[in-house]
C-alpha cells in the first residue's frame, strides 16, 4: 500500500498545525541570525552563533528556539550579558505565522505546495520589518531569493497560480515581478519629483517586485494600500503624541510587511467581499 501523507486528513491536521509552530520557530532563530548579520554584512552562513558581546559561541542547548531564552532568563551563559528579547519574539511571531498560514491552507484546501511560497515569503516579512524598522534598509540579500522563489515555484508548482501550465503559471509570476516593479518605480520618480524628497526607497520597491513574483499584481497593490493605511495611522498618532509635526521619516517596510501578510491570510475573502460590494451597488 502506497503511503499517502494527506495535508487535509483530519487526523493528521492537528500534528500538521502544532508543526508549524515549531518549525516557524527554528526558522525564527535563522532569521534572528540574519537580522542580526545581514545589515552589518556578516555572513549568515560560515560564522558559527556566538554572542555578540563576549564572542561565547552558542552550543546546540543554548540554541533551542523559545526554550532556551527562558531557560537562560534572556542572558549569556559566560557574559551574562542582556540577550535581546527581540530573539524570543522573532522566534514566537514566525511560528505563529507559520501556524496561522498552514491553518488557513487547510481550512480552504489550497494545494499544500503554496506553503513553500507563504513561508519563503513570511521569511522576508519578518526579516524586513525587523531591519528596516531598525536600520532603515530592505537588503537585496532578503529580497532577491524571494523574487527567485516564486519564479522557480510557478514553474515547479503551476496550481499555486491555479493553473496546469508550467509556461502560464511561470508568465503570471514574472508578470507580476516586472509589473509591480515598473509601477512602483514610477511611483518612486513621480514621488520625488513632486514632493522634493524620496516617497518609495529602492529597497521598498524591490520588496513589492518579490511579492509580485510569489503572489501576484493584486497582492503588490493590496500590500501597498494596507501599508500606506497603517503607516498614515500611525504617523498621524505620532504627531498626536509629540503635539506637532512629524519631522522624522517612517519606514515603510513594516507596514509594507504587515499588507502582505494580511493578503497571505485573507487575500481571497477581500476580493469576494469586494466583488460582491460592486454587486449590491450595481442598479
Amino acid at each position: 500500500m502506497t503511503l499517502c501523507y494527506n495535508l487535509f486528513d483530519p487526523e493528521l491536521l492537528p500534528l500538521w498545525r502544532i508543526m508549524s509552530f515549531v518549525f516557524g520557530a527554528c526558522i525564527g532563530s535563522f532569521l534572528n541570525v540574519c537580522i542580526w548579520r545581514i545589515p552589518r554584512g556578516e555572513s549568515i552562513v560560515t560564522e558559527p552563533s556566538h554572542c555578540p558581546k563576549c564572542g561565547h559561541g552558542i552550543r546546540w542547548y543554548e540554541n533551542i528556539p523559545l526554550i532556551s531564552w527562558l531557560a537562560l532568563r534572556g542572558k549569556c551563559s559566560k557574559c551574562y550579558g542582556a540577550v535581546s528579547s527581540r530573539y524570543f519574539l522573532v522566534e514566537l511571531l514566525t511560528g505563529i505565522l507559520f501556524y496561522l498560514l498552514v491553518l488557513k491552507v487547510t481550512l480552504y484546501q489550497q494545494p499544500p505546495a503554496i506553503l513553500i511560497v507563504y513561508f519563503g515569503m513570511t521569511m522576508l516579512i519578518v526579516t524586513t520589518i525587523f531591519i528596516d524598522a531598525e536600520h532603515g534598509i530592505i537588503p537585496d540579500k532578503t529580497t532577491y531569493p524571494a523574487m527567485l522563489l516564486g519564479v522557480v515555484t510557478a514553474v515547479i508548482f503551476p496550481e499555486i497560480w491555479s493553473t496546469a501550465s508550467r509556461l502560464e503559471a511561470l508568465w503570471y509570476s514574472l508578470a507580476g515581478l516586472s509589473l509591480s516593479a515598473a509601477a512602483l518605480t514610477l511611483v518612486a520618480y513621480v514621488g520625488k519629483l513632486i514632493f522634493k524628497m524620496e516617497a518609495l526607497g529602492w529597497g521598498d520597491v524591490k520588496y513589492l517586485a518579490a511579492v509580485g513574483a510569489c503572489l501576484g499584481l493584486g497582492a503588490t497593490f493590496f500590500a501597498v494600500f494596507a501599508g500606506s493605511l497603517f503607516g498614515s495611522v500611525v504617523g498621524i498618532g505620532l504627531m498626536f503624541i509629540r503635539k506637532k509635526g512629524l519631522k522624522t521619516s517612517i519606514a515603510f517596510g513594516p507596514y509594507l510587511a504587515v499588507g502582505t501578510f494580511i493578503w497571505m491570510l485573507c487575500g481571497e475573502r477581500f476580493i469576494h467581499y469586494y466583488l460582491n460590494l460592486f454587486q449590491y451597488l450595481d442598479p
